[in-house]
């Protein structure tokens, strides 16, 4: 069988650990075989991080904008234990944070829903997109160790010399203090795009923070979905028979748990890393989420929900067998590849994601899965496999459909 040639590389960002080891056997086994695979890569491993002083990061982003589309594999986020480990230069930031503070937009993560691993809460019947804003809050704050008795200001000061002042806290001893922001493009670019999601897919939107607590940080996010909703989608949500609502976080997350699924729940960047893990867990397993992130210019940057997997990792070095669940990493070349497909009017390539997902779906529901599933599954036939036999399970369904 020829291979499917490609138009326009997409960017490839590599990652870390057994995510890393996970991506060269699906490169392996399920994409060269079948694609004259055409992308820029770009070592986003921690140690050519930190040989880059992390410009690597920023180079990965900056393509993505050239080309359109990119996919990633999972990284590390430093910490201290971390930066011990690698001897590292610095701790780092989060490379999620860095790629979506220069692309902006939101990123979307739905759960693969297969047969055989119902959700662990009995109301859910369809899948939960959570829709997680892209930029600021946590992700690029500002921190700071206090070292003893003191008070702590929070100062603007304007170009026009204009400044505003707000005490933060007297300490009477040793703590810690955080800083962080936002913008209202980036807040709107959000709203937009969930707003142009729902309409999309045709679901409901939800919309969660904290207004009642943050009443100007949360509230702000609050104001300016309603005016966006108000002045550019009410109409359209109307015609298209779906509704959108506020509501706060903890109010949401009771709803939720009652739910049947089958709506976009929208959150802030924080809320959002936190959801969607509960969300995916709850669904079967980290490793059945699917996530892009999709910039108001329109690039679309495809990636797994879940870590590096640090534990299968170490008992890769040592030469043990893993039973790693790759699906969502599979889900995210499928996802990449076939937009580059859309994008460049290649139906073959397009053609190639879908059947590859369908093959990933069909193995799991003959009994073929890693052991995250087969600890949870309903099927009675069950054949728990190792990380790459599960690939090749995958390849095998897959020249069965061709």
């Amino acid at each position: 069988m020829e291979k499917i040639k490609m138009v326009t590389p997409i960017v490839e960002m590599d990652g870390d650990e057994m995510a890393r080891i996970l991506w060269g056997m699906i490169k392996d086994e399920l994409i060269h075989p079948y694609v004259e695979l055409k992308s820029e890569y770009f070592d986003l491993g921690l140690e050519n991080r930190n040989a880059t002083d992390d410009q690597v990061t920023a180079d990965a982003a900056n393509a993505t904008k050239k080309y359109g589309v990119a996919v990633k594999c999972a990284t590390i986020t430093p910490n201290a234990s971390r930066m011990k480990e690698y001897n590292l230069k610095k701790m780092w930031k989060s490379p999620n944070g860095t790629i979506r503070a220069i692309l902006d937009g939101t990123v979307f993560r739905t759960p693969v829903i297969v047969k055989g691993i119902e959700p662990y809460v009995r109301s859910w019947k369809k899948p939960i997109t959570i829709a997680r804003h892209a930029y600021g809050d946590v992700y690029k704050n500002v921190e700071m160790v206090i070292p003893g008795p003191g008070k702590a200001e929070l100062i603007f000061t304007g170009e026009d010399g204009t400044e505003l002042r707000e005490e933060v806290f007297e300490f009477q001893g040793p703590g810690v203090l955080q800083g962080m922001h936002n913008l209202d493009k980036s807040i709107e670019s959000f709203a937009k795009s969930c707003f142009n999601y729902a309409l999309d897919i045709g679901q409901d939107l939800w919309f969660a923070a904290k207004d009642t607590i943050s009443k100007k940080y949360d509230h702000t996010f609050k104001d300016i979905f309603e005016k966006v909703f108000n002045e550019q989608y009410k109409d359209k949500f109307e015609k298209a028979g779906i509704t959108y609502f506020y509501t706060l976080i903890d109010d949401a997350v009771a709803r939720v748990m009652k739910s049947e699924g089958g709506f976009i729940w929208a959150c802030k960047n924080y809320d959002g890393d936190v959801m969607s893990d509960m969300v995916s867990s709850a669904f079967g397993s980290l490793a059945m989420m699917t996530s892009v992130l999709v910039s108001p210019d329109g690039n679309y940057e495809y990636e797994a929900a879940h870590g590096t997997v640090q534990r299968h990792y170490y008992k890769h070095l040592k030469g043990e067998k893993t039973s790693t669940n790759s699906v969502a990493t599979i889900f995210a070349w499928t996802g990449a590849l076939r937009k580059r497909g859309e994008l460049d009017g290649l139906e073959a390539l397009q053609l190639f994601a879908d059947r590859l997902e369908q093959a990933v779906i069909r193995t799991i529901e003959s009994g073929k899965m890693t052991g995250d599933l087969a600890r949870i599954t309903s099927l009675e036939q069950v054949q728990e496999l190792d990380s790459a036999g599960f690939i090749k399970a995958v390849r095998d369904t897959y020249e069965s459909l061709l």
